[in-house]
Formats: C-alpha cells, sequence, structure tokens
C-alpha cells in the first residue's frame, strides 16, 4: 500500500475549508480538487541514461464554482491567503459571467448538480516503490545487453521505466475527501535490421506496483524481440475481410476506440455520438460485454473518486451483446437528467474536466485460444498495437497493430503481415464475434487524448476475441 498521504495537502486543508466557506456565501455550489502527484522517469539506452521527473508531476489546487447557470474553474499553483484567493476567483468568474452574456446569451445554461452526502475518508491504493533508481537503471540496461548478445538482428534498443505516487484532496460543503495511489508502466523497443530493412517494435507492462511491474517485464522481453525480428522478413496483405483473433491489447484497443470513446456521454449532450441512438439496441453477438471501471482490475487508472468528487463506479456499456449505458462526468450527467459515473477527469488541476474512460475492456468468455485457433480457416493473429481512432459521429473504427501471424486450417503457417490496420463499421464488426476467451489482461501502458489533446492514463484489454474485420 501506499504509505502516506502528501503533507502538502495536508497542510492546507483547514485553509481549503475556510475558502469553502467564504466563497459559499456568494455562489450556489464550490468545490477545490487539490493534486500533489510526484515520480520519475526513467530512460535507458545502449547508449544513454537520463532520470528525470515524471511528466505527469503536479502540484496545485483548481476551484470549481456555479453561479447564474454557469461553472467556472480557477487554477492555482498555491494557495496561502484566503480573502487574497477568494477576490481573485470573484473577479474571474464575474468576467466569465460578462463574457457569457455577451456571446452565449442564447445559449441554454447549466443547472447545479447534485452530490451525495457527507463523506470524509482517506483511501489507500497501490504500491508507490520500493524499487531504488540504481537497481532500475541495472535491470534496464542487462535487459538491452541480452537483448542485443541473443539477438543478431537488434542494433539498438531502450526501455522506459516511470513511475507516480498520487495524493488528491477534494473538499465542497458535503464532501471531504482524500485519496492516495500509485501507478508504474514499463516500456521497452527494439530496432532491429537485415539486408538494409529495418524494423521496430516496442511493448510494456503496467500496473500499481513498481516492484511487481519491474518482475513483470523482464518476462516479455524475449517475445518482442521474437515478434520485431518477424517483422523483417512480414509481406503485405491483400485487402479485404478475414477472420482474426486479436490479443487481449487489440481486444482492448477495439473497445476503447468504439465503446470507450463512443459512448463518453459528453459527447451525446454535443449529438456527436451516434451510438445514443443504440441504447438498449442489440449492437454484437451475447458474446459481447465491455465495462469501464476505476474499481475492478486495478491498474493505472483506477481510482476512488474521480476530479469532480464522484466516486468509481463499474459500468457495464454493452451487456450480453446489448448497448446498456455511457460513463458520464457530473455536468452532462446533469444534463441528461442521470447519475455521474465518476469519469470526470483532468490532465492536470490546469485542464478543464471532460469524461474520460478508465479501464475499458472485453469482459472475459468461456472459449479456449487453441480451440479459437483451430477454428480459423484463414486468417490471422493480430498482436502488438499501436494507435487507433474514433469517429463516434458515424461510429467507425481504425485500429492499427504492426504483428499478423497468418493461420491457415487452424495451424500458423509462419508468414507474418504487417502493418495490420483494421476497419469497419462498429455495429458489424461486433455482430461477427463469435469466440471469447476466458483469458484476461490489461495493460496501461499508452495515454488518451481528448479536447485540446489533453491526456490522461487510460487502461486498455480484455480476453481473445474471434472477430471478422477488415484488413488495409
Amino acid at each position: 500500500m501506499v504509505k502516506r498521504f502528501s503533507t502538502f495537502l495536508e497542510s492546507k486543508h483547514d485553509l481549503l475549508l475556510e475558502l469553502i466557506e467564504k466563497l459559499s456565501k456568494k455562489f450556489e455550489y464550490i468545490s477545490i480538487l487539490g493534486t500533489d502527484c510526484e515520480g520519475k522517469f526513467i530512460s535507458v539506452s545502449n547508449k544513454i541514461v537520463s532520470v528525470t521527473d515524471s511528466r505527469w508531476q503536479e502540484r496545485g489546487f483548481v476551484v470549481r464554482v456555479f453561479a447564474n447557470g454557469l461553472y467556472s474553474e480557477c487554477a492555482f499553483d498555491d494557495i496561502t491567503d484566503v480573502k487574497e484567493t477568494s477576490d481573485k476567483i470573484i473577479e474571474k468568474v464575474d468576467v466569465a459571467d460578462q463574457l457569457y452574456k455577451a456571446i452565449y446569451a442564447k445559449q441554454i445554461k447549466n443547472e447545479k448538480y447534485d452530490e451525495e452526502g457527507i463523506t470524509r475518508f482517506l483511501s489507500k491504493m497501490g504500491e508507490y516503490t520500493d524499487v531504488p533508481i540504481d537497481e532500475v537503471i541495472e535491470t534496464s540496461k542487462r535487459i538491452i545487453e541480452s537483448s542485443m548478445e541473443n539477438n543478431e538482428y537488434i542494433i539498438a534498443a531502450n526501455v522506459g521505466v516511470e513511475y507516480l505516487k498520487v495524493s488528491k484532496m477534494f473538499i465542497s460543503k458535503k464532501k471531504d475527501l482524500k485519496q492516495v495511489y500509485a501507478w508504474a508502466n514499463a516500456g521497452y523497443q527494439c530496432i532491429v535490421n537485415k539486408n538494409g530493412i529495418t524494423k521496430s517494435l516496442r511493448g510494456g507492462v503496467s500496473g500499481m506496483s513498481l516492484r511487481k511491474t519491474i518482475d513483470d517485464f523482464e518476462k516479455i522481453i524475449d517475445k518482442i524481440n521474437d515478434d520485431a525480428t518477424s517483422l523483417l522478413d512480414a509481406i503485405k496483405i491483400e485487402p479485404g475481410v478475414y477472420e482474426c483473433i486479436t490479443s487481449p491489447e487489440v481486444s482492448g484497443l477495439i473497445a476503447h476506440e468504439s465503446f470507450g470513446h463512443g459512448m463518453e456521454m459528453d459527447m451525446f449532450v454535443k449529438n456527436r455520438a451516434l451510438g445514443a441512438k443504440y441504447l438498449g439496441d442489440m449492437i454484437g453477438t451475447n458474446l459481447v460485454n465491455i465495462n469501464d471501471s476505476a474499481l475492478e482490475n486495478k491498474e493505472v487508472a483506477s481510482y476512488y473518486f474521480d476530479d469532480e468528487g464522484t466516486f468509481a463506479t463499474t459500468v457495464e456499456l454493452i451487456k450480453d451483446g446489448k448497448l446498456k449505458t455511457g460513463i458520464a462526468d457530473a455536468i452532462a450527467a446533469k444534463k441528461l437528467g442521470i447519475l455521474p459515473t465518476g469519469n470526470g477527469r483532468r490532465e492536470s488541476y490546469r485542464h478543464k474536466a471532460y469524461t474520460r474512460m478508465t479501464s475499458t475492456y472485453f469482459v472475459p468468455g468461456k472459449s479456449y485460444l487453441n480451440d479459437m485457433i483451430k477454428s480459423i480457416k484463414y486468417g490471422f493473429f493480430i498482436d502488438s498495437y499501436q494507435s487507433g481512432m474514433e469517429d463516434p459521429k458515424n461510429w467507425g473504427l481504425q485500429c492499427v497493430a504492426l504483428v499478423g501471424k497468418e493461420i491457415k486450417d487452424g495451424s500458423f503457417t509462419g508468414r507474418c503481415i504487417s502493418p495490420v490496420v483494421m476497419t469497419g463499421y462498429v455495429p458489424d464488426v461486433f455482430k461477427s464475434i463469435d469466440m471469447v476467451s476466458r483469458d484476461f489482461k490489461l495493460l496501461g501502458t499508452g495515454t488518451c487524448g481528448k479536447g485540446h489533446k489533453e491526456f490522461v492514463k487510460t487502461a486498455i484489454g480484455g480476453p481473445y476475441l474471434k472477430v471478422k474485420v477488415k484488413i488495409g
């Protein structure tokens, strides 16, 4: 477990209560989110070692107020004086109110959302770090040296390890919440060359314990090196629709891009998500189940309450093939007349809160992977995702992976295709899923961007899927 909540935030607690009390005399609603995040990013290559602060490191506060149908926010690197801070907030909100009346007077104003009753608690999740930086560096060097010694085609390799301890405090008239948790991820990339052809491949592991992440990391290196080497002889595919089996990380990418972004309900408010018209409909086979959860299967996007002070939940987006609901931040939920789901997240205290995914994944089924492979007459095993793109308004899907292992008559042929660009209309893709494995894996080495390219940590995953997709 994380041992200690931020002493910096603890020292500000009573001052923030005073600020809440003072501002409550003017505003209908007032809340303060305080964050204190610290960690390191360790980068090791066969030539250079670098240790820097984590890119997610931050310390500060964001104050949200509601008055006259408007939510306004002010960010502060520090709060030291109640009167001075209060005056700044009132001045900024008055300016925002005048701008709104001048420019957006015809738009519908917001309604104030309600909060649960008074709650006071400190929650702890994850393990910060008991791995010295020197040990991380030496482990990384050993991985690189061993890889280059044992694989003649590797010409360069690098390792990146990042970890963060997160303390957050949320205070309003009804809430006084504290949480502290940690996450870590480790990534490896190798560059291979043969006969003038150069390819690269990356992979990684993640979790809420740096020690376990490092231990798990060493177990995946050989597979990445072997897959990278196979890319040197990879061929391009004839575009068409193929039966495929997706690895857990590629399955998770499909979930993220289709019913992750497609079910972020602030997009419902803006009429930018076609999925809103399909609520309650069967959009896949009865084997399809997708959840978004910050509570289950602890990963890099796990927490007890979000950046609006809403308690985290597990949301069943799809149950037995039926589209049930989406995820929502507090403001979007109020506009839609539903309860918030604990998905209001910020890149940092300096950024706006959006409806954001946490861990989005397919729920495991009952099939065995070997049986799934044997059922393929001709198709591919898709692995090593690279990127994805969603189109919530038209419900199109594009997922890119680097490794496609050919399957013929239920067996691997040894041939590889690359790159693998999967596309399709989301309901068509989901209605083709006819086998779901009992395996389960989450991966949280990446990030998700939204709005003005604001990023948060997310995790994706699930079981292996047998699915038909267009590959080009």
